[in-house]
């Protein structure tokens, strides 16, 4: 089983920069492709951003578009997300998943889910 562990949650301020990263337990990460998801209180889990096994090929949901930056590191086992200009809208629990599928928001491709970290944003 691969296990992946989330870390650099915290709390910042509006207009103010988190690294999220995602460390895997196996080398295998290479394989697959790695997304980020966040559920607010009371919210629907969504996508926010995910990349693709080779880091070729993003997406981003509209509203982290231009703010947010998804790159990984297979060498490290690593995944990260860096988030500029956050608002308090971005507040929740951030989670990393990792799909054999390509880059894409479809929760039922990713296998395996980290614990979560969470993001507040303060006004």
């Amino acid at each position: 089983q691969l296990q992946l562990v989330e870390s650099g949650g915290g709390l910042v301020h509006t207009g103010g920069s988190l690294r999220l990263s995602c460390a895997a337990s196996r080398s295998t990460m290479e394989d697959y492709a790695i997304g980020w998801f966040r559920q607010a209180p009371g919210k629907e889990r969504e996508g926010v951003s995910s990349i693709n096994n080779v880091g070729g090929s993003t997406v981003y949901a509209d509203s982290v578009k231009g703010r947010f930056t998804i790159s990984r590191d297979n060498a490290k086992r690593r995944v990260y997300l860096q988030m500029n200009s956050l608002k308090p809208e971005d507040t929740g629990v951030y989670y990393c998943a990792a799909s054999l599928f390509g880059a894409t928001f479809v929760q039922s491709e990713y296998d395996f889910w980290g614990q979560g970290t969470q993001v507040t944003v303060s006004s």
